[in-house]
């Protein structure tokens, strides 16, 4: 887990000394602090789920077909939309019959590099175990997974991709996650401007940008959770966010004190596209999620000890906003319509 290693070296680094503002020069631990963001060279795939471009052209089918619902109106597609960076742009989730869902849709940019549990509450194990509850909720898709295997098994072109996919027309529950997982797994990010910066490209970015990587990594303390190239620590916190029964990862562990309103920590890739922002939508705006860390959110036991009042200046703050603007590209990989290569590209 490199980037929990590097978040726990943030948490160490980040709140001693003081980034400079306009005017002063760069934190002399900026150089150190860049290493930690540099691209991996491939995407990970599991041991037990390694890359096929059979799995992947058979998950990208069933990711956007909505054979997968009761009434073949929703997909996996209808909630994480490529246009959307991988979400849909609302506060929180569209029932089927468009009310509100509890919480708001994941991205699935650089689902890949999260390390399960996952969910805003982390109610999934792996990647793989994630399809069959949206597949089934009676809100969601409704569709009982032995209603969609025999759906799917009474079509003979899924026969015959299950059986080029799988080295036999069976179909299963788990050959139908597999492959979901395997092209989700391609869902990564594109070279943002500060990828470019951090490969060595020093015009790639503005001095506010940098200024605001300082502040980032350094006071502000962002680094301590949105850590590495992928922007998380695969953890979860209580930010001073939820309130009321709204306890996210406190379901599962009613005793941890620490766990109580704590949430999944998202990647920031294509942060500029994701807004509302929070697990509820509740924070409409990038400055506005800003203005909320600066305040420290609510004071409570459970809240993260990195979370606390920060004193940002305005100048200090549009710094930050101008570095996360760097996080995302002006268009989006095409993973719609490419033929998969018999190996798998690289981030």
């Amino acid at each position: 887990m490199a980037w929990k290693v590097g978040a726990a070296v943030a948490v160490l680094l980040g709140f001693v000394g003081v980034s400079g503002g306009v005017g002063s020069g760069p934190d002399p631990r900026r150089a150190g602090w860049r290493d930690a963001y540099r691209a991996p060279t491939e995407i990970p795939f599991p041991a037990e789920n390694p890359y096929t471009a059979a799995k992947a052209d058979l998950g990208r089918r069933l990711f956007f077909d909505p054979i997968l619902s009761g009434d073949g109106t929703r997909a996996c597609a209808t909630c994480h939309i490529p246009d959307l960076a991988w979400g849909d742009g609302r506060a929180r989730a569209a029932t089927r019959q468009q009310g509100d869902m509890d919480l708001r849709t994941p991205t699935l940019v650089n689902i890949a590099w999260q390390d399960g549990p996952l969910g805003w509450d982390g109610k999934f194990r792996t990647l793989e175990a994630v399809a069959a509850m949206p597949m089934a909720s009676p809100g969601n898709m409704n569709l009982p997974m032995p209603d969609a295997l025999a759906r799917l098994s009474s079509d003979p072109s899924y026969a015959a991709a299950f059986a080029t996919a799988f080295a036999d027309p069976e179909i299963t529950r788990e050959r139908l996650e597999a492959a979901l997982a395997t092209f989700q797994r391609l869902i990564v990010t594109g070279t943002t401007p500060f990828d470019r910066w951090i490969a060595g490209q020093e015009d790639a970015i503005g001095e506010p940008a940098k200024r605001g990587f300082d502040l980032f990594n350094g006071r502000a303390g962002c680094a301590s959770c949105h850590s590495g190239w992928s922007f998380t620590d695969n953890s979860f916190h209580d930010i001073g966010v939820g309130v009321g029964p709204d306890i996210g990862r406190g379901r599962f562990k009613p005793t941890s004190l620490a766990l109580q309103y704590a949430f999944k920590t998202p990647t920031l890739r294509e942060i500029g596209q994701r807004g509302p922002y929070m697990h509820d939508g509740s924070v409409p705006t990038l400055s506005a999620v800003i203005d909320l860390y600066n305040r420290g959110g609510i004071d409570r036991p459970s809240r993260s000890r990195s979370i606390k009042p920060l004193q940002l200046t305005a100048a200090e703050r549009a710094d930050l906003l101008a570095f996360l603007a760097t996080l995302s590209t002006s268009t989006g990989r095409d993973l719609v319509t490419i033929s998969f290569a018999a190996k798998a590209p690289a981030p």
